[in-house]
């Protein structure tokens, strides 16, 4: 497991480069000039130049590209062309733990509700409550964020002022983020309930459960040692990806509800051709993905001992 793990850590700077590289070259090559943006309708050729110059945007691309990467392994992500002088690591980080909060807090209702309803319903196929149950999450997954945030408002804002507040954000303690949370977290009810059922159902009609039924053990004992800790491996994969994007955001809910999140700062920056920050955005994501993955990897050792990496 130890060389798994340092074989799999040893492919991250490889990883690193190859998405910088691709990130920075479209970013350098793709059309829009980020000093146009910046100067808006005072555009001056000759003033342009000069802060070309100063932002060293007329350097060859080697350079460019090896200063930045230098400065990002040493922490230091540049400053932003859209707020001059402002570092990127103050602007993009606070707003990354912000999406975070929001997304953790979705997700445990995507986890809490669907892992238990689809490994619930995976018992009762053939009755009328798997249908109903997998219908009903679907319904309420096809419901576009733009109804979903109204609806929640209206009924919990304006009707019941159950929630005191709703716009903005007070933290992931604060009523505020109940309605973004379920808004995010509901339609992953639907994706959670479908695939733990399939995955208990393939469980389910092993040969070592219908041995473990014939030894004489309990419906509540087979379920705990053998079907729930062998239905959770799909599982573990899908959750990794979830922890990957937590620092994601969500453009839509964060834009409807007033959040200051770093998805619809990611998307402003791509608008604005701000580079440095859309560097260290993509730099952050990939860095995430490639170690929730190997977490992912490694629970799987914890959840099945048959598993083994050599």
């Amino acid at each position: 497991m130890r060389i798994y793990i340092v074989r799999r850590l040893a492919l991250l700077p490889l990883m690193i480069f190859a998405v910088s590289l691709i990130t920075f070259s479209l970013g350098h090559y793709g059309p829009g000039d980020p000093v146009r943006v910046m100067m808006g309708n005072k555009y001056d050729p000759a003033a342009a130049e000069r802060v070309r110059s100063e932002l060293g945007l007329n350097r060859p691309f080697y350079v460019q590209y090896g200063e930045y990467m230098w400065g990002f392994v040493q922490g230091d992500f540049g400053e932003s062309f859209r707020y001059v002088g402002q570092p990127v690591r103050e602007l993009i980080i606070p707003k990354m733990w912000v999406s975070a909060q929001l997304s953790i807090a979705a997700m445990i209702i995507s986890l809490g509700v669907g892992l238990p309803l689809g490994f619930h319903i995976a018992h009762k196929q053939g009755s009328w409550q798997d249908p109903a149950a997998v219908t009903i999450a679907l319904v309420l997954m096809s419901i576009p964020i733009m109804v979903t945030v109204p609806a929640l408002l209206w009924i919990g804002c304006l009707k019941t002022d159950i929630l005191p507040s709703c716009a903005g954000w007070g933290g992931f303690f604060d009523l505020r983020i109940v309605v973004p949370a379920i808004t995010m977290g509901v339609p992953g009810i639907a994706g959670m309930t479908r695939l733990m059922r399939a995955s208990t159902l393939d469980v389910l009609g092993q040969d070592f459960i219908r041995t473990a039924h014939s030894k004489g053990l309990g419906p509540i004992t087979v379920d705990r040692r053998h079907v729930l800790r062998n239905a959770s491996i799909p599982i573990v994969t899908i959750l990794a990806f979830s922890l990957a994007g937590l620092i994601g955001g969500s453009f839509i809910t964060e834009r409807i509800m007033g959040i200051p999140g770093i998805g619809q700062f990611a998307v402003e920056s791509i608008f604005n051709r701000d580079y440095p920050v859309i560097m260290a955005i993509t730099l952050i994501g990939a860095i995430a993905f490639v170690l929730a993955n190997l977490l992912a990897d490694i629970t799987y050792a914890f959840i099945d001992p048959r598993i083994r990496y050599r």
